[in-house]
């Protein structure tokens, strides 16, 4: 069995089978709780929805509740493998609605091939529902299917295959028309394909002024013409007269080429063949109709979008159906139609031509993301998309007359998008992309252990990383050998087998503590532990990061990194900083892990140190100093040093943000704070920087969120060292270990 096999198996079914939940949004604590939830006191809202239907609205969950049906025909990359097995597929897109647009989802896979026998099968259950996205369901069936169930049901319905693809295709294609000064109307398309996708996405086009006589659309025949044999419908009104065969003819002059069809179809000579400025969206996925290094250097003047996100201007259906749907049900539209579609067209264009946040910026790596040639459609990760598609759809379904309830105060409606999703959603995935940028080697200093070296399978895998793996050789190699790991090429070191590299660092090691209490005799000996040779191989240049502490106490392995790595250029104090994802954002806490009780200078030097470290995030940090007070409201030791330390901030770094004393609720209660402390110059925005006065106040509090479930915790990151070195949690997870190992890289590719 495969590496990848096992993990996806693991993934699946570890803990509770499957990806997905029902939860109770009501409290249920009681027995009172329990007989309004149920019998007798359900009957009430029963009774109310008989008499009106419309408060189905009001005391259901129909109004976020949306349905992915399929019948598992045509399963990307799959084919017709079966209602029951397209399963894990459903889950999957219910858990994407979930996550970008917070609508709740029951996948339902229907064992049936049979139109007439679908059609009615969703129809008796779209009483459930406030949405249904059809999903997988091959063609030509799909189009009767999607037509009837729009036509005879009051809901939105959309089968996402067609209309998602189309939709980002279309925005990609005004904004590259743009950039090469070319009108609509007149230019040449060359389209690959001709099924549910193509088809829907060349009517899209059309419908944004596209000419169909400039279209010439290619199935797996070659050109469908006019005189082809048995044309459906649906070709038939893309067939040209041309006198034209196969697609290297067609592709002669063009000023568009749109790929949904399969790999390697489209050549260097075919693009050559292009009209200036020429534009090729090679969609199929996962491999392209041309890899995109071979496009790129068939010719200069090119733009070219992809469906993989390892390339610019991925075209990608998430940044679509997710926001259409939740645009459409909240204004409780009636059906998806043309105008919505063509809304979030215009709008996903726009918002790529706008600033990008620098949360964007973070993940790909760049200093300033612009419209451009490689850059002509938003990036899925983009934290706007939600309050710039669903916007724009809610607002065209209400002027097409399709909206049964109206938005009036469109501020107050994006501020309950932002409330929907959370703050933290991007984040993590943020820094994981950057590291994929430029992914370091990290030298893991406890290899012979499961739990790291699924770590380092992981972070391979994903390229996040390039492991090495330090420990005893054979141990390592078992582990790997009994559970199928695919680390047969990386490097595996035992600083056992290695005297002559043991003695060379011990040699180093001795020269810089030999006035610290070191003798040479010790210096060798201490090169036998793998937390004393991990460091030095990031001294030597052997590695650029390292990862330890998963079985040893943190002060053991933190010595090591602080005799051998020593601490930046400026810094007095090493500390430690978690990150805290929670549903109030992304938020820094310092420290928690290493000084006990700091003094007033020491906490000035955190606070600075962390401050550094907040904008590596591409996070304008905005601090709070912690007390048991505000703003001087009692005497004592802590308040009175926390006050004193925002002074000699405030006089040394003027341009940072940052106040204190102040009680923790005070500083995330944005409300509170104004009305009770209006001077404080953290007012206006979020804080998302936290200064304890003591390690046990941040320690105590970050370990009390993380247990209770408030918050994700990873971390601890060492600030103040000059190379990358992270000190695990005792028993960290193989997801803690993946997230200290991704900053680790981040941190090594700042301070290169």
């Amino acid at each position: 069995m495969s590496q990848l096999k096992e993990d996806a198996l693991r993934y699946h079914s570890k803990g509770r089978p499957g990806k997905i939940a029902v939860i109770s949004t009501k409290s249920t604590n009681t027995k009172r709780d329990l007989s309004l939830a149920y019998s007798p006191g359900v009957a009430e809202p029963c009774l109310e929805i008989a008499n009106n239907p419309e408060d189905v609205y009001k005391y259901t969950a129909i109004g976020n509740l949306v349905a992915v049906i399929s019948n598992g025909t045509a399963v990307l990359g799959l084919g017709d493998i079966g209602a029951q097995a397209s399963k894990p597929v459903m889950e999957g897109k219910a858990v994407l609605f979930k996550i970008f647009a917070d609508i709740d989802v029951f996948d339902i896979e229907i064992n049936n091939k049979n139109v007439e026998e679908f059609i009615a099968t969703v129809k008796n259950i779209a009483g459930t529902f406030g949405g249904i996205n059809l999903e997988d369901i091959k063609a030509p069936e799909c189009f009767e299917i999607e037509r009837r169930l729009k036509e005879e049901l009051n809901i939105p319905v959309m089968h996402d295959d067609q209309h998602g693809t189309a939709i980002i295709t279309g925005a990609a294609l005004i904004n590259a028309l743009e950039l090469v000064n070319k009108k609509i109307g007149k230019v040449k398309i060359v389209v690959n394909g001709a099924g549910a996708s193509a088809i829907s996405c060349t009517k899209l086009i059309v419908n944004l002024g596209v000419k169909i006589e400039n279209i010439v659309m290619l199935d797996s025949k070659g050109v469908i013409r006019r005189d082809s044999p048995n044309l459906d419908i649906t070709k038939q009104m893309f067939a040209t007269d041309r006198n034209i065969q196969t697609l290297e003819e067609a592709m002669k002059g063009a000023d568009v080429f749109i790929g949904l069809s399969k790999a390697d179809v489209l050549s260097q000579d075919m693009i050559r063949s292009m009209a200036k400025d020429c534009i090729v969206f090679a969609l199929a996925n996962p491999d392209p109709e041309i890899n995109y290094e071979l496009a790129v250097s068939s010719r200069k003047d090119i733009i070219i979008a992809t469906g993989r996100s390892d390339y610019p201007n991925q075209v990608n259906n998430v940044l679509g159906y997710p926001y259409i749907f939740r645009g459409a049900l909240d204004v409780r539209a009636t059906k998806i139609n043309e105008e919505m579609k063509i809304a979030a067209v215009h709008a996903l264009a726009a918002l790529a031509k706008k600033p990008v946040p620098e949360i964007v910026n973070l993940a790909y790596n760049e200093k300033s993301t612009t419209f451009g040639r490689t850059y002509i459609i938003p990036k899925p990760i983009d934290p706007r998309l939600i309050t710039t598609v669903s916007p724009a759809v809610a607002k065209a379904a209400m002027d097409s007359g399709v909206a049964q309830m109206a938005i009036s105060d469109w501020d107050k409606y994006d501020n309950q998008l932002l409330a929907r999703l959370g703050k933290e959603s991007n984040f993590i995935r943020a820094i994981m992309d950057k590291a994929k940028q430029d992914p370091k080697r990290v030298v893991f200093a406890e290899a012979d252990n499961y739990k790291i070296l699924r770590a380092a399978q992981i972070v391979k895998d994903e390229g996040i990383a390039q492991p090495i793996l330090l420990g005893n050789r054979s141990k390592i190699e078992q582990i790997i050998r009994e559970n199928n790991m695919r680390l047969d090429h990386v490097q595996i070191i035992d600083p056992l087998e290695e005297e002559n590299k043991r003695n060379a660092f011990a040699d180093i090691f001795f020269r810089k503590r030999q006035r610290k209490g070191i003798t040479l005799y010790e210096a060798r000996k201490l090169m036998q532990d793998r937390h004393y040779f991990a460091p030095m191989m990031i001294e030597m240049g052997e590695a650029d990061a390292m990862i330890s502490g998963l079985t040893k106490n943190y002060p053991s392995t933190i010595k090591p990194a602080l005799q051998i790595l020593g601490k930046e250029t400026g810094t007095k104090t090493v500390a430690g900083m978690y990150i805290m994802l929670s549903k109030k954002g992304t938020l820094f806490f310092s420290d928690t892990t290493v000084n006990i009780r700091p003094s007033i200078e020491d906490l000035v030097d955190i606070t600075f140190s962390t401050y550094k470290a907040v904008k590596k995030f591409n996070i304008n940090p905005r601090i709070a100093l912690l007390s048991y007070t505000n703003f001087g409201s009692a005497e004592g030791e802590v308040p009175e040093a926390m006050a004193q330390v925002r002074n000699i901030l405030k006089e040394r770094f003027p341009y940072m943000v940052v106040d204190g004393d102040i009680q923790a609720n005070v500083a995330l209660n944005q409300t509170m704070m104004a009305e009770n402390f209006p001077f404080s110059e953290l007012n206006g925005e979020p804080v998302n920087t936290f200064i304890f006065p003591s390690l046990s106040s941040g320690n105590i509090v970050y370990k009390m969120l993380q247990e209770l479930g408030a918050a994700e915790a990873i971390g601890p990151i060492l600030l103040g060292l000059k190379k990358s070195a992270h000190i695990l949690q005792l028993g960290s997870s193989v997801k803690e270990i993946v997230n200290m190992v991704t900053i680790a890289v981040v941190d090594a590719q700042s301070k290169e």
